[in-house]
């Protein structure tokens, strides 16, 4: 019944964006704002179906800036049938022809989530519900070329509870600052065709503000993307890793899915750190409408499992796209993948990577 109430779903998501396709094909002058209010349709095995709506809109923060990608600020309402909310506000603000990046990013919810336990006379599943609230603040500068630095602080609040005691309830927070290096060649921030995007991330939360397990976390992502096909299609590579240094928090682990990789949604395997390798198609079969498939492995460390540690965790699947703007080339769509004993459907807000 869950897989048929599923379909039904993503057929409404087909219907509802090709109908607009006939709106947008009625020539009218371009606004200074681009509006679109998105519905939001997911399922997977952990949170069961999640509906909401994502409204966006992008804008010029001068009209005069030629340079500059248009911003992004939206905000997104979701809530799922295990009884999970969220409620986010994020924003992309890009400035002075590109040479100041800004963000602000807001989010507050509950989640019902599960881990995996196996220290324990019955190792299983054990469900946890987590109230989180985070605000984060950050922008970068250009320095030279095509290179940004910057610097974020991030401020996260949780109050976790474990199903049968498995572990003692907890309340805590963390105060993170960021500082990030970025090369970026790409023509294009929400889909790029051609270029790079490298990035380096050093997270640290220190005892001076306030952290009750001081730790430090690197993350490097690259990214390459190949015009294939006449320009038509994308092909693109992704390396990702994140380490984590010192006293990991339960809710500062590195879980494999999302991104990083799709089809894991059971939020099995999460450790201090995290390793993959990806690549998918961008096929473009129509103006507003495209297809993707895409295929990568994981490994992870420091898991409480240490079977799981240094092992093998393959994912991939198809997924669809369509663009609701008119001017600008930023797509939403659904995700369907199959992992190592797990499996996924995701709707995703502009490409995975």
């Amino acid at each position: 019944m869950r897989h048929l109430l599923l379909l039904f779903f993503i057929a409404c998501f087909m219907h509802s964006t090709f109908g607009q396709k006939t709106a947008d094909s009625i020539p009218k002058k371009e606004k200074k704002i681009e509006l679109r209010v998105m519905p939001y349709i997911s399922y997977n095995r952990n949170l069961d179906f999640m509906f909401g709506a994502i409204p966006m809109a992008m804008y010029k923060m001068n009209q005069a800036d030629t340079i500059s990608p248009k911003s992004l600020s939206g905000m997104s309402a979701i809530y799922t049938t295990n009884k999970s909310y969220a409620l986010a506000f994020f924003n992309k603000w890009y400035l002075n022809e590109d040479k100041w990046r800004l963000k602000l990013f807001f989010f507050n919810g509950n989640q019902n989530s599960q881990f995996y336990v196996d220290d324990i006379d019955q190792p299983d599943f054990y469900d946890y519900g987590t109230k989180i609230t985070v605000i984060s603040v950050g922008g970068q500068r250009k320095i030279v070329g095509k290179f940004y630095g910057g610097l974020s602080y991030t401020y996260s609040h949780y109050n976790t509870v474990y199903e049968d005691d498995i572990s003692p309830s907890s309340v805590s927070h963390s105060n993170a600052l960021v500082v990030n290096l970025l090369y970026d060649t790409r023509d294009a921030v929400y889909y790029p065709t051609k270029g790079y995007k490298i990035k380096l991330d050093w997270s640290t939360y220190p005892d001076f503000l306030d952290n009750e397990l001081a730790s430090n976390r690197i993350s490097f992502q690259a990214n390459r993307y190949i015009p294939t096909r006449e320009n038509k299609d994308v092909i693109a590579a992704r390396v990702f890793g994140k380490f984590g240094l010192g006293n990991v928090a339960f809710e500062q682990q590195s879980t494999i899915g999302g991104t990083d990789i799709r089809g894991y949604s059971e939020g099995k395997y999460r450790g201090a750190g995290l390793m993959d390798i990806q690549g998918e198609y961008r096929y473009n079969f129509a103006n507003k409408m495209g297809l993707v498939g895409f295929f990568g492995i994981a490994t992870i460390y420091g898991s409480d499992t240490p079977s799981f540690d240094w092992k093998i965790y393959p994912g991939g699947g198809v997924g669809y796209r369509y663009n609701p703007f008119k001017k600008s080339k930023f797509n939403v769509g659904l995700d369907g993948a199959v992992g190592k004993g797990d499996w996924g459907v995701y709707f995703r807000i502009g490409e995975a990577f």
